[in-house]
């Protein structure tokens, strides 16, 4: 049977996450090419991959020959991601020649920059100093950016070309410079009319908090629009309380001296991820949210048996749809997480880790996973750090796992995982385990399943 080109389209943007299918879509035929190319260079950025850089640029460069080699596709018309951060890369990584490199970096973003292509995306790199808006058809070029990602620190001229051309900003990602931050930032920031998404980044533990306060404050009169904010900084102001239509939080830094979210109230507040987040804080505004909770990540926070079953409690008690969740678990917490299985009916995947010397009783543990999971689960991530899963206890764990939905499996830090194999072979065979993986030093999103 032959799919018709809408089908061949909703299938290939499932995959695009998934580069390595994605590549091999491209040699299936002519009908797959000409799906798959311009999905690719929508962003082709986000494909590249280390030591390839050279290639791609010889790509862009044949845009700009006379000769009959040109390339195949328009590929720079399919482009919506502008990223001056990964051109400049690109170029300096592969012409060592100052004059060349200057050249031929200005020949490219005269390329990228025209009348007949629209970004909806646009990366500035730190200490840019090239002013894009006056190259021609920059205005109709960048009338239509909704994401801009840029340093505090940006240049002045650059920085008064993006608020004059940049008006439909929706999504905003500044890196926080630990000086010489440029205060003119602010105009950028009050254009938008609907700012929805915010993300403030700092690689610094030290920073300019009276410019911090004043960025905050600005940001502040996006409170209603705003759905989703991510900080590695510690805010100075009450910005997070003002964001009553928060959807999204992701907290990522060292907030281990921080209160801010006790007595705090985000009552639409659908997704929490946290990193080095107080447990206290985090009980606090779980339990201030309005049932809408469907993923939560703690991570990267050590805290003692007291807390662990706390925040357990405070999730099974306030969010009946959760869906997601990745948290620590300690031996005394086991008949909380029961409870949590049972009161949580739509949790569909889970992360559990173990990172202590406790003994936690793996044996227990998978027979309640067994008997009191809900229906919906079948995606399991585990971490055990310091006691390897026994054979025995994962064999009653499939036995038992027997008529239900096929589960997605995957390992990290469990011991000599040759001993598995065998094991999880046979019932995979079987089909109660559609797939399975184990992280060799590689990184997946932690909700993300092979």
């Amino acid at each position: 049977m032959k799919l018709n080109r809408d089908v061949l389209y909703l299938i290939s943007v499932e995959l695009q996450d998934d580069k390595s299918t994605i590549y091999s879509c491209l040699l299936v035929n002519k009908t797959w090419c000409e799906i798959i190319i311009p999905m690719i260079w929508r962003n082709p950025w986000k494909y590249l991959k280390s030591g390839k850089e050279k290639l791609l640029l010889n790509v862009m460069l044949s845009h700009l020959t006379l000769t009959n080699k040109r390339p195949l596709f328009n590929y720079i018309n399919f482009c919506k991601h502008l990223n001056l951060n990964k051109i400049q890369q690109i170029i300096r990584t592969t012409i060592h020649e100052e004059i060349e490199m200057k050249k031929t970096e200005n020949d490219i973003f005269n390329l990228f920059i025209n009348e007949n292509t629209k970004f909806t995306h646009l990366y500035i790199p730190q200490q840019f100093d090239r002013q894009i808006h006056l190259i021609p058809g920059a205005k109709r070029c960048l009338s239509e950016i909704e994401f801009l990602s840029c340093n505090t620190n940006i240049n002045d001229n650059v920085l008064i070309g993006l608020t004059e051309i940049c008006k439909s900003i929706k999504e905003l990602e500044l890196f926080i410079e630990m000086n010489n931050n440029n205060y003119g930032i602010v105009r950028l920031i009050e254009i938008p009319k609907k700012l929805l998404n915010i993300c403030l980044l700092t690689d610094y533990p030290q920073y300019d908090e009276s410019f911090y306060k004043i960025l905050e404050n600005s940001l502040i009169k996006h409170a209603n629009t705003t759905q989703y904010f991510k900080t590695t900084i510690q805010p100075i102001t009450k910005i997070l309380s003002s964001f009553v239509n928060l959807k999204m939080l992701e907290l990522n830094g060292n907030f281990n001296a921080w209160n801010r979210l006790e007595n705090m109230s985000l009552p639409h507040l659908e997704i929490l991820r946290a990193k080095s987040v107080p447990i206290r804080s985090l009980i606090s505004l779980i339990e201030n949210t309005d049932g809408h909770l469907i993923e939560i990540k703690v991570d990267g926070i050590s805290h003692d048996e007291i807390s662990n079953k706390r925040i357990i409690q405070a999730i099974y008690q306030n969010c009946p749809n959760l869906m997601y969740l990745k948290i620590l678990a300690r031996n005394c917490s086991i008949s909380e997480l029961e409870k949590l299985l049972i009161n949580c009916q739509h949790l569909t995947g889970l992360f559990l880790s173990s990172n202590t010397t406790d003994v936690f009783g793996l044996d227990y543990f998978f027979e309640i996973l067994a008997r009191s999971s809900p229906t919906s689960l079948f995606k399991f991530k585990f971490n055990f750090r310091y006691r390897p899963i026994k054979l025995e206890s994962l064999k009653s764990f499939f036995i038992n796992w027997k008529g239900r939905y096929p589960m997605l499996l995957q390992f990290s830090r469990v011991g000599n995982i040759e001993g598995y194999i065998d094991l999880i072979d046979k019932y995979r065979e079987e089909g109660i385990i559609k797939n399975f993986d184990y992280n060799y030093g590689h990184t997946f999103e932690d909700f993300v399943w092979i």
